[in-house]
C-alpha cells in the first residue's frame, strides 16, 4: 500500500501540494493534459525549481490570460468536473473537496450551498490545484494520505469579503477536528484550497506512520517566513503492514467516590450518544478504604472537550486526567447487509493474512434474536452464515 505523509511545517496551499506531487514525479505535461479536459478560460501552468533557505522546491505559477477571475457556483464547478473525461477516481476526489468548501463557505455566510458563489475558490488556479491535485494523487497511486498536525498563525488577510482574521473563517471551519499548534507569524499559510485538500483526504494527524521510504517532494510557497523554509515536504513510500492502521485518542479518567451507581448508566449513554469510543468502569478501593469507581473514557482528540463537558456535567468528579495515546488497530468498516429479517449493520474487520471478520450490530442482533424467538449465540451464528454465503 502506497502512503504519502504530508509535512506541513510551513502550512499548506494548493499550489504547494501541486509543486510537491511534481517533485516526486508527476508529469507536468500529463497535469496539463489531465486539465484540458476540463473547459476553462485560457490559462498557463508553468514550473520552477526555487530554493527556500537551503531546501529546493517546485513553484508552480497558474496565470489567467486575461485579468478577469472567474466566478462559479459550487453547481457549476460540480457540472464541469463531472461532464469532463477525467477518471472516475479523480472525479470523486474532486468532487469531495469542493463539497468540503462549500459547506464550510455555507456555514460561514449562513446560506444554503446552492446559493453560495465562489470567488477566489471558484478561480481558475484554484480548480486547476484541486483538480490537479487528484490528478497527481491517482498518477503516484497514492492509497492513503496522513498528516502533520497544521500550524495556526496570526494577523490578517484581504479577500472579497475585506478584512478578516487569519486563517480565514472558512478555513477554520474546514479545519474543525485538524489538530492545530500557534506558530508566531503575520502569514496565511494554510489557505483555503490546501485546508480543504488535507482536510478531506488525510486519514490522521499524527507522527509520520511507519512506511518504507522511497522519494521524498518539495512544493514551493509563494513569500518569505524568516527563519522557516516555506515549503510543504510530501514523503511517499510503503506502508511496512497493511494489516493495521494507526490512529491517536485521548484517555480520560475520573475517581468518583460519591455518585448513585444508577447514575452511571446515563452517564455512559450521553458519553456513547456523542462518539466516545469507549467507556469503562472499575473498582477501586480509594482513600480511607472507600470503595470506588475509576471512569476511563476513550475519547478521538476532535471530540475530548465534548466529553470532558459531560462528565463534569453528567458526573459528580470535580478533577480529570487525561493523556494522548497511539491506537493500532485492525482494519474496520461499518456496512449494511440486506437479510431475510430486514437490513442489518454489520462491522466488518480485516484480520492478518487477509481473513475477514463479521460482527453483527448489538442492537440489530436482539432484534433478530427476539423476532425467531432464538438465542444471541444462535442468531449471530444464524447471520455469519449468510454473510459468509454472500462473499462465495
Amino acid at each position: 500500500m502506497k502512503i504519502a505523509y504530508f509535512d506541513c511545517f510551513a502550512g499548506i496551499s494548493g499550489d504547494m501540494v501541486l509543486g510537491a506531487l511534481i517533485d516526486l514525479g508527476f508529469p507536468v505535461e500529463k497535469l496539463r493534459g489531465e486539465l484540458q479536459k476540463i473547459p476553462l478560460p485560457p490559462y498557463t501552468i508553468e514550473t520552477s525549481k526555487e530554493k527556500r533557505h537551503e531546501l529546493s522546491g517546485i513553484k508552480v505559477n497558474i496565470a489567467l490570460q486575461n485579468s478577469k477571475g472567474l466566478s462559479l457556483s459550487f453547481k457549476e464547478i460540480e457540472e464541469l468536473i463531472e461532464h469532463s473525461s477525467l477518471s472516475p477516481k479523480v472525479k470523486e476526489m474532486s468532487r469531495c473537496i469542493f463539497q468540503r468548501v462549500a459547506e464550510a463557505e455555507a456555514q460561514v455566510h449562513g446560506q444554503a450551498i446552492a446559493d453560495i458563489h465562489f470567488h477566489e475558490i471558484g478561480a481558475i488556479d484554484s480548480i486547476a490545484d484541486i483538480v490537479g491535485a487528484s490528478i497527481g494523487i491517482d498518477y503516484l497511486r497514492i492509497d492513503e494520505i496522513f498528516s502533520s498536525p497544521l500550524p495556526f498563525t496570526r494577523g490578517f488577510i484581504q479577500c472579497q469579503h475585506g478584512t478578516l482574521p487569519c486563517p480565514g473563517p472558512a478555513t477554520l471551519e474546514l479545519l474543525k477536528g485538524v489538530p492545530m499548534y500557534g506558530m508566531d507569524i503575520e502569514k496565511e499559510i494554510v489557505t483555503p484550497t490546501g485546508a480543504a485538500i488535507i482536510s478531506t483526504l488525510s486519514k490522521g494527524y499524527s507522527p509520520m506512520p511507519a512506511l518504507r521510504l522511497e522519494k521524498i517532494g518539495y512544493g514551493a510557497g509563494s513569500f518569505k517566513l524568516g527563519k522557516i523554509p516555506n515549503l510543504l515536504r510530501i514523503v511517499l513510500g510503503e506502508g511496512e503492514n497493511t494489516a493495521y492502521e494507526e490512529d491517536r485518542a485521548v484517555v480520560i479518567e475520573a475517581h468518583i467516590d460519591d455518585m448513585n451507581p444508577e447514575y452511571f448508566d446515563y452517564l455512559m449513554e450521553r458519553l456513547f450518544e456523542k462518539g466516545a469510543l469507549d467507556v469503562s468502569l472499575s473498582s477501586l478501593q480509594m482513600k480511607k478504604n472507600r470503595p470506588g469507581v475509576l471512569l476511563r473514557v476513550i475519547s478521538s482528540p476532535d471530540k475530548f472537550h465534548e466529553h470532558k463537558e459531560i462528565l463534569f456535567h453528567h458526573s459528580t468528579t470535580t478533577a480529570i486526567r487525561y493523556h494522548e495515546v497511539k491506537r493500532i488497530k485492525l482494519k474496520r468498516r461499518v456496512t449494511k447487509v440486506e437479510t431475510p429479517f430486514g437490513t442489518i449493520r454489520v462491522k466488518i474487520i480485516e484480520g492478518l493474512n487477509r481473513k475477514t471478520f463479521f460482527h453483527p450490530e448489538y442492537d440489530d442482533l436482539k432484534k433478530i434474536a427476539r423476532k425467531k424467538n432464538i438465542s444471541l449465540r444462535e442468531a449471530d451464528q444464524f447471520l455469519q452464515n449468510i454473510f459468509i454465503k454472500s462473499k462465495r
